[in-house]
């Protein structure tokens, strides 16, 4: 009777992430200009998850006041509210069963019958508290006692499945406060009050919403728009006004009379009116030059926010799978210390070591170091995340459940050819090509000839003599000729030569960085996509061999090395495989990069 049971004991509840493949190659060829996003693949959760509670089932405002938003999902499953919360269109107030602890693990399950493989999680499993506003969180009590029911190591890690996500744009309290002066003073005000679920698409909105760097490059635009607005300025006549009030003081002599003094006070004025009606092309190369400036300008913040959108998908990533770690780990702990527990009994009983209780007490307690330090990766990518989204220090945020990306429709050699078509560095090469050219011509300017209109008025007032006023006006032209100026012009022309073979010689490094980047995450793309395939088969083969390994210890003819093997392979096969899923998503997102100017609705009038 007793192996009996330690047999059902030895169930195991591991069940992990799986997806099938994507194709990735693509007969069809592609479109000049390509310009149209990759729609998303469904996923079980988006096509069997059950309807989100409406606005109308949210929290009631009499809702229990001992509520802590930094429960764990045990903590919170385990409080009764005083009011039921409706769930699947219940009528408000209709009594509803008593929250119950459910297992991480039992939540996820494996749809083979999808055509996508999603994982699916059962969203009524969990009677949460979910879309609480900013208010409502700060309303919640934070005492000492509330302060120490944070997350520990071995509470189960909240899953992204039991967190609502609002589809559309971001929430507007996600962004930070407009003063960028601001900063923190009491740390009440960097206490984290509450997690955000957001999906990727939102995080990329928020990266470009919120972002300093690209918000930099933003204003560094506009002064390239100004400098070109001052370059224009050389196309409009000059109109000065110049006066001065001057005192002079006359003496006049005489043999008889002696010297006589006085003061003339003279108010001189001239308004003069110019005109360069010929510069030897310094106003065209000066012109010239700031509109491609504007343009580089233009092109750079394209770079920057191609380059945040790979960073912020790179971040999600990485949160999604320190989630993921935290779930394998707190599973494999649970496998460990149930693992133990046996071995202790069988000791108990005679049919086991205390060399096999030694075993396990070493595997759990490597399992739970594993454990606590995916909670500490998991919080650094938290706030990793959440500085390159600029979120306000009080809020943190969570990802979506883990699932394959979309395919890539496009074969190796239409992904270069359009990664050439595409990429904004080589415009940028050769705008910076067009820059020198432009300021070589202005600096020759400067051996050639100026002409000059010119018309004035002159007037002139002694204010301490009556009709001393006088007045003339004066137009003409005039040329100014430098003849010699020591070689100065020719060599800042030389040096703008040569910075003109330098832009031609980075297009061609550029041009071949490209094709490489474009090459490494193809490749990457599609070892990833075997990966997946492979680490699916290895997660059900590492299941079975759990099994195995359990019913022939409960018979007496394995030994215990062969179950602590069993799981640790197992876990590891759960790793690989998120390691395959993220990895794809991974490539895709840089070869999407390196292609880049893919249509964006995010982007779409940044500037």
């Amino acid at each position: 009777m007793l192996l009996t049971l330690l047999s059902m004991g030895s169930a195991i509840a591991l069940v992990p992430f799986s997806a099938k493949a994507m194709p990735v190659d693509s007969k069809e060829a592609a479109p000049k200009h390509f310009k149209a996003h990759f729609p998303q693949s469904p996923s079980i959760s988006e096509q069997e998850a059950p309807d989100p509670i409406s606005s109308a089932n949210r929290i009631p405002e009499n809702f229990d006041s001992t509520f802590n938003p930094h429960w764990s999902p045990t903590q919170l499953l385990d409080h009764e509210p005083p009011q039921a919360i409706p769930r699947d269109g219940g009528a408000k107030g209709e009594a509803a069963p008593p929250f119950k602890p459910v297992s991480l693990l039992n939540k996820s399950v494996l749809d083979p019958s999808s055509s996508s493989g999603y994982i699916k999680f059962n969203a009524n499993a969990y009677a949460l508290p979910v879309q609480l506003t900013v208010d409502e969180l700060a309303q919640a009590p934070l005492t000492d006692e509330a302060s120490q029911d944070r997350l520990t190591p071995f509470d189960p890690e909240p899953s992204p499945s039991e967190l609502t996500v609002e589809e559309g744009a971001a929430p507007e309290y996600l962004n930070p406060d407009p003063n960028p002066l601001l900063f923190p003073t009491q740390p009440e005000e960097v206490d984290i009050l509450g997690t955000q679920p957001i999906t990727l698409e939102q995080a990329i909105e928020l990266a470009y919403r919120n972002n300093e760097t690209l918000q930099v490059a933003l204003l560094q635009l506009d002064q390239a728009r100004s400098a070109l607005r001052e370059a224009q300025a050389l196309l409009f006549p000059t109109l000065t006004l110049n006066s001065d009030l001057t005192g002079q003081e006359n003496t006049t002599s005489s043999t008889f009379a002696g010297s006589d003094r006085d003061i003339d006070v003279n108010f001189n004025n001239r308004l003069e009116l110019s005109y360069d009606v010929f510069r030897s092309g310094f106003r065209s190369g000066t012109i010239g030059a700031a509109e491609r400036r504007v343009r580089n300008s233009e092109l750079n913040v394209e770079v920057i926010q191609e380059d945040l959108r790979l960073d912020t998908s790179n971040n999600y990533y990485d949160l999604q799978n320190a989630i993921e770690q935290i779930r394998i780990n707190q599973a494999f702990v649970e496998e460990t210390e149930r693992n133990l527990e046996d071995n202790r009994l069988r000791e108990e009983v005679g049919v086991g070591t205390r060399f096999d209780v030694l075993r396990a007490e070493v595997q759990a307690a490597d399992a739970r170091q594993e454990l606590v330090q995916a909670q500490s990766d998991k919080e650094v990518a938290q706030r990793a995340l959440a500085q390159r989204l600029n979120l306000p220090p009080s809020l943190d945020i969570s990802t979506t459940p883990v699932e394959v990306a979309e395919s890539w429709p496009l074969s190796l050699e239409e992904s270069i050819v359009l990664a050439f078509q595409n990429r904004a560095e080589l415009e940028q090469q050769l705008v910076e090509r067009e820059i020198n050219e432009q300021e070589r011509r202005r600096d020759l300017a400067a051996l050639g000839p100026t002409i000059s209109l010119f018309a004035n008025y002159d007037f002139t007032d002694t204010l301490n003599q009556s009709g001393g006023i006088e007045d003339t006006y004066r137009f003409g032209a005039r040329l100014n000729w430098t003849l010699f100026e020591g070689g100065a012009a020719a060599a800042r022309a030389a040096q703008q030569e040569r910075d003109i073979e330098i832009a031609e010689t980075n297009f061609s490094a550029t041009r071949n960085g490209i094709r490489f980047n474009v090459e490494q995450s193809y490749y990457s793309l599609e070892a990833n996509k075997t990966n997946i395939i492979t680490a699916e088969l290895a997660v059900e083969q590492a299941k079975e061999a759990l099994e195995l390994a359990n019913l022939r210890l409960d018979a007496g003819v394995g030994t215990q090395l062969d179950v602590l093997t069993a799981q640790r392979e197992l876990t590891d096969a759960e790793v690989r495989l998120i390691d395959a899923i993220l990895g794809y998503n991974r490539s895709l997102a840089a070869l999407q990069r390196a292609i880049s100017n893919l249509a964006d609705p995010s982007s779409e009038e940044l500037y």
